[in-house]
Order: structure tokens, then C-alpha cells, then sequence
């Protein structure tokens, strides 16, 4: 560590030096209520510790639209994707007639700030469960003997010093691969975060989980209840090791179904076929990423490409006459009120509500990997997650929005260690 450093600047923030070893825990799906009822039921003791006596309990917004990708950059590069570019987990690259998955590190328009801190001397330690976030996430850091660690549960079996800044990490974890489609994915962060912890001591650790569990299970019940007693152990593991846990997630979930268990759908591209002609224009879906189990690629945010002659401002009222649709924005009113980049989003955005989600068309989503009611998010519904800390915060503006991209500049700046 370079003890000549009092802070660290990156995306237009200072961040203070750790003087102890900051944690933070993206938690996929972690709607507020998870943790509440987890607490209720006596399963998450060490939480319960910290939101009643030892730390802070905040309430933020994530970044719409509410997937994975842009939240997870939002937070580790402290900024809203209108700065760093990605705005969802898959956009349409209209410059070359592509629909591409946002997972490449050239689409990144900022540092993180893990860049900054290494920089500056600090050691960084990253897992992730899905490998689509670890390029992102890991973007311009040095790896090798002594640089940054950044690998997946979900190809832990693959990793290198060349790639990752580390080797054997199952015989580090002493578990084996876990499926995707598993809580033990996640459960494999934490274990791999505690024996980091332990060996390397890492200035600043970031986990980030999958939301297989929150998209099967609701707040309160058994599946939902036992894996957030699993996470609880491991961090008091890592609060026990000396460091700052900070807990955020990059959105929350909601029931999107009807009272028989049948998925509530609004089929946009045969709604634009209706209202256009057939093709004439492109829904894109954000929340499309290759785990389709999960959501079969449903979710509450569309974005719409129309053809250059369409009458906006008409289309804007009839989508917006649609049961299920909340929020019809042209191009400029939904980057601004979303905070994204205009040039990365349709002439349209739509938010549908609470219970309902937005597809294309019928045959283009598989829907036999759904083996529970469908549960998904995207959209503002989903948009308040929790900000915990295991320390007391203080001198922090509780009258400014804050959002899970405050993670790091709470930890660092306004946490007592």
C-alpha cells in the first residue's frame, strides 16, 4: 500500500485510503425485503447486529434500467451510465447493424475504481459469479504476481496469474465449480472472499452474486431465507477478519405474474408491427444475457429503434394507452430522467409496471427453463435496494438522492472505521 496516499481521485470523486480492508457486496436481486424478513426469521444474526446496533441502514435507488451490467459499473465506477456507457446487458450497435451483449471492456467510457487504486498502489481483489461481468469489472488493471485478482466463480476452474492474478483456486476455495444455475455460484464468492482475506489482504475487495435465488424465491421463504443466512456467515467471517462491508444490489425483484402463475406479457414487437408495418421497427431488451432460465430474457424496460419518418409524439400516447405500460419517454426525456446515454438507447423507452414485463414476440422467448412463477425486474419498480454498512456513518447529505453507485464513497469517506 502506499502509505503517502491520503486519497484517490476517479470520475470526477476523492475517494479517502482504506485504513482497513473495504468489502463491497453487490447482492443480485437483493430487494430491501429479503434481508428484512431474513432478520425476522432469526437466520441473519450478524446483519441484525449491524442494522440494530453496530452500523448503518440505507435505503437508495439503483440505476434504471434495474439488470445487472449497468448497475454493477454504476457502482464500481462510482458514476450513472450516461458516464461510463453501459446501459443495459445488451444494446443494439446501430452504427454497424448489430445486436451485441454489453460485456466488452472497449465499450467502457471511464476508469473504475479499482483502476485508480491500484494506480495508486492499493491491492484489489474482484469475484464475480457470471464471467460476463469479470472483463468489465477488471478493465485496465495489471495482473501477475503481485497485481490485482479478478476471477469468476463461474470459471474458477480456468484461471491464470496472466489473466486473473491468481491459479489453484479451487484448492484455494476447496470447493468444486458450482453450476450457474445454483446458489452454490455465489456461496463460492464469499468462501474465496474470506481465504483472500486471510492470504492476500486486499485494500479493496468487490463480490457481486447472481440472482438465480431471487428469481426462484420470494422474501420470507425457506430457498430465500437459507441463502441469505449463507451470505450472513461468511460476512461476519469477513467482519471478524477486520474489514468494512458495504452491501448494496443492483435491483430488486418483483412477482410478474398473474394469480394462475402464467408470465404477464406485453409483446412490444408485435405491438410496433401493429402499429407500424411488420419490421419496420427494433425492440431491443437490455436484460438479455445468455442465462435465459433466470428470466427467459423478460423484463420490465424495453427501448425501441423506429424508422425515420415515424411520428413519435403518436406513438409516445398509443404505447402509452397499453395495460401494464407506466412510462413512455422519447430518446432525450428518458436519458435524462434515467441518467443514461442517448446514443446507446432507442428513439423510445418504455417502463412497464410492477407485475408485468415487456417481450417481443412469443416464439422468440424460451420459457421452459421457468420451473416457478415468473419473477424478473428492469424497470422502477425494482429501483430501491438496501445500503448497509457495518460501520456507523456519519457527516453524510441524507437529503441527496443517494444510489448504489454511493457505495464506495460511503465505505471510504463517511464510514467510522
Amino acid at each position: 500500500m502506499n502509505s503517502q496516499k491520503s486519497s484517490v481521485s476517479v470520475n470526477g470523486r476523492d475517494y479517502n485510503w482504506p485504513s482497513r480492508p473495504v468489502v463491497v457486496v453487490c447482492i443480485d436481486g437483493s430487494e430491501p425485503d429479503y434481508i428484512e424478513q431474513a432478520i425476522a426469521a432469526g437466520v441473519m444474526p450478524w446483519m441484525q447486529k449491524v442494522v440494530e446496533q453496530q452500523g448503518s441502514d440505507l435505503r437508495v435507488n439503483c440505476v434504471v434500467p434495474s439488470f445487472t451490467n449497468p448497475n454493477n459499473i454504476s457502482i464500481v465506477t462510482g458514476v450513472p451510465p450516461v458516464v461510463h456507457g453501459i446501459c443495459g446487458n445488451f444494446y443494439y450497435d446501430k452504427a454497424n447493424d448489430r445486436e451485441v451483449m454489453m460485456n466488452e471492456p472497449t465499450l467502457l467510457r471511464t476508469p473504475t475504481i479499482f483502476k485508480a487504486f491500484q494506480d495508486a498502489g492499493a491491492k484489489i481483489a474482484i469475484i464475480t459469479a457470471k464471467d460476463k461481468l469479470r472483463r468489465l469489472l477488471g478493465n485496465e488493471l495489471d495482473f501477475g504476481t503481485d497485481g490485482a485478482i479478478c476471477f469468476s466463480s463461474e470459471k474458477a476452474d480456468q484461471v491464470s496469474l496472466e489473466e486473473n492474478g491468481i491459479d489453484n483456486v479451487l484448492d484455494m476455495v476447496g470447493m468444486e465449480v458450482p453450476s450457474v444455475y445454483s446458489a452454490e455460484l455465489s456461496e463460492f464468492i464469499f468462501a474465496a472472499g474470506v481465504k483472500l482475506m486471510e492470504s492476500a489482504r486486499p485494500d479493496l475487495m468487490y463480490l457481486s452474486t447472481t440472482d438465480y435465488i431471487q428469481h426462484k424465491f420470494a422474501p420470507g421463504s425457506d430457498g430465500a431465507n437459507s441463502f441469505y443466512a449463507m451470505m450472513d456467515s461468511y460476512w461476519a467471517q469477513l467482519d471478524a477478519l477486520g474489514a468494512v462491508i458495504a452491501l448494496t444490489a443492483d435491483h430488486g425483484m418483483n412477482a410478474k405474474h398473474d394469480a394462475a402463475g402464467e408470465p404477464n406479457i406485453i409483446y412490444l414487437q408485435d405491438e410496433m408491427d401493429r402499429l407500424l408495418s411488420p419490421g419496420a421497427a427494433r425492440v431491443i431488451l437490455p436484460i438479455t444475457d445468455p442465462y435465459v432460465v433466470h428470466h427467459g430474457a423478460l423484463g420490465s424496460y424495453a427501448t425501441v429503434y423506429l424508422p425515420d419518418d415515424a411520428d413519435v409524439d403518436r406513438l409516445k400516447m398509443q404505447l402509452a394507452d397499453i395495460d401494464g405500460i407506466d412510462a413512455v419517454y422519447s430518446n432525450r426525456e428518458g436519458c435524462e430522467r434515467f441518467e443514461l446515454a442517448p446514443d446507446r438507447m432507442g428513439d423510445l423507452i418504455l417502463v412497464s409496471s410492477k407485475h408485468v414485463v415487456i417481450g417481443t414476440t412469443a416464439e422468440r422467448h424460451d420459457l421452459s427453463g421457468l420451473d416457478v412463477p415468473l419473477r424478473s425486474h428492469g424497470g422502477v419498480t425494482e429501483q430501491v435496494v438496501p445500503l448497509i454498512i457495518s460501520q456507523p456513518v456519519s457527516g453524510l447529505d441524507l437529503g441527496h438522492q443517494l444510489h448504489n453507485y454511493d457505495a464506495f464513497n460511503v465505505a471510504l469517506n463517511y464510514a467510522r472505521f
